[in-house]
């Protein structure tokens, strides 16, 4: 967990979302990386709460699977401008010559 929170506060070029350690994708780097991602979630259960099981068909498709499709669309647009160029990582790596994130 240390060398997690280490390599996230590693960040000179305050990204708000740096690369997974391990995998692709993403993760919250600063503050406003995780307001972006608390947002998101919280939006995506606000359009969820607003289905039920009685409700038809067209109402689920516009009130939550439009809405979800949009907000995913506009958090990956915010991820790809203010986070890391996205890659395959598995682990830090071993040297800083090899860190693309030093300069």
């Amino acid at each position: 967990m240390k060398e997690y929170i280490k390599y996230l506060s590693d960040n000179p070029q305050k990204y708000w979302f740096r690369r997974k350690l391990y995998g692709w994708g993403w993760i919250p780097a600063t503050w406003q990386g995780w307001l972006v991602t608390l947002v998101y979630i919280g939006l995506v259960i606000i359009f969820a709460l607003t289905i039920d099981a009685e409700s038809p068909k067209r109402e689920i498709i516009f009130t939550f699977i439009i809405p979800a499709i949009l907000l995913t669309i506009t958090f990956f647009k915010i991820l790809r401008e203010k986070g890391e160029k996205p890659k395959w990582m598995w682990g830090k790596p071993k040297d800083d010559d090899t860190n693309p994130h030093r300069n």
